[in-house]
């Protein structure tokens, strides 16, 4: 290659750097880096198992653990204890815990008659489980936990089982 030739790939290069860097700060200052998914998470018109409205606006600026469950789930099931616990143990530090069933509202409600939990339980559906896979759970299964923070940004998630360990340091760093 000669100079020229090098010169001007020198200088696209550079063109593009400068684009990138003039972009992102486009991005960062209109809003447009955070999360669709979370967004879309606040927007969905969640209800309970027994049909009421969910007034989502209740949950920003809160650091919220998200677990994506079903009845028919082992796994969801044997954590659920766990997530009660730690559901009332930071209840005074500004975190919520937000069940988000993927079944039925029926089985959903006969389910908590005999497993009640302390913590919002919402009907996921089908949509749930989309939701689910928008928000990092890329293989779809359950169950499948995410920390969002105050900030509304998502700090760390978990798909499987997740300890009581685990979940206590992620729901800390997340305040």
């Amino acid at each position: 290659m000669n100079r020229r030739q090098w010169m001007s790939i020198i200088g696209i290069s550079l063109l593009a750097l400068l684009a990138g860097v003039l972009t992102s700060q486009w991005i960062y200052k209109t809003g447009l880096a955070s999360d669709p998914a979370i967004k879309a998470f606040f927007a969905n018109p969640w209800q309970t198992p027994d049909g009421k409205s969910v007034n989502t606006e209740q949950w920003r600026g809160k650091v919220l653990v998200v677990n994506f469950w079903a009845s028919w789930c082992p796994p969801c099931v044997e954590e659920m204890p766990t997530l009660d616990k730690l559901n009332t143990e930071f209840s005074s530090k500004n975190v919520l815990f937000v069940g988000i069933g993927i079944d039925s509202p029926s089985n959903i409600r006969e389910f908590l008659k005999n497993t009640p939990v302390s913590y919002p339980i919402v009907i996921g559906g089908l949509e749930g489980s989309n939701l689910s896979k928008q928000m990092g759970n890329s293989q779809g299964a359950l169950p499948y936990t995410i920390i969002i923070n105050s900030n509304g940004k998502a700090s760390s998630s978990k798909l499987g089982k997740i300890s009581e360990d685990e979940l206590r340091s992620a729901i800390k760093s997340a305040l």
